[in-house]
């Protein structure tokens, strides 16, 4: 079980960790203040990318209907959330009799300022999609919709979203004995959350 002192273990293993993750786990949530309260809508984003692969935006698309659009527009600032690879990791995992029970996760918070482009309205939906279909044997493509894709395309809006602050935390195992850590990896039913132990921990 992890204790307060550990959270500075808990950091990125590279500097193009919080992007992977991104790119590993894109749907994410955008939280913006509204004049009753908070307004959040869960939409798949893409990373843009510094030269050091660190993360400069996040590149999306909101259906005009929604009205955080309208706040956003009066008010661009905006946190973002992204959840990667989480689970429980239970004491039964482990040999050692005074191991308790923790959770392990990667998760990232981007402070943002949001700019509406719907001069990339097409790009948006075109680069989400070659994404997301990028390892598939005949990946999607917009030609096979038609003109119905214009038709569609203007009920959306694309956006980016200007990265000002990230906290990232990456609670992997950093602060597991290598026999635990070892342990722990060989009893895990979730290959996921294993692999991200394993490319943090163990590079």
């Amino acid at each position: 079980m992890a204790d307060m002192s550990s959270r500075a273990l808990f950091v990125p293993g590279s500097a193009c960790a919080v992007a992977d993750l991104v790119d590993a786990y894109p749907l994410a949530w955008v939280v913006s203040a509204g004049p009753t309260g908070h307004a959040c809508t869960m939409l798949p984003l893409l990373a843009e990318r510094k030269d050091d692969g660190t993360v400069a935006a996040l590149f999306g698309h909101f259906g005009l209907s929604n009205p955080q659009v309208a706040l956003l527009e009066r008010q661009p600032q905006a946190m973002i959330l992204v959840q990667g690879p989480q689970g429980y990791v239970s004491p039964g995992l482990v040999s050692n009799p005074t191991w308790g029970p923790t959770w392990n996760y990667a998760v990232a918070r981007f402070a943002v300022e949001i700019h509406f482009v719907p001069e990339e309205t097409h790009a948006a939906l075109e680069r989400l999609a070659a994404w997301v279909e990028r390892d598939r044997p005949q990946p999607w493509t917009r030609d096979r919709m038609g003109a119905r894709f214009d038709d569609l395309a203007r009920y959306v809006i694309a956006f980016r979203a200007t990265v000002i602050e990230v906290e990232a935390s990456f609670k992997l195992g950093q602060d597991e004995r290598p026999e635990t850590f070892d342990e722990i990896i060989a009893g895990l039913d979730d290959p996921a959350l294993a692999e991200w132990m394993l490319r943090t921990v163990r590079g």
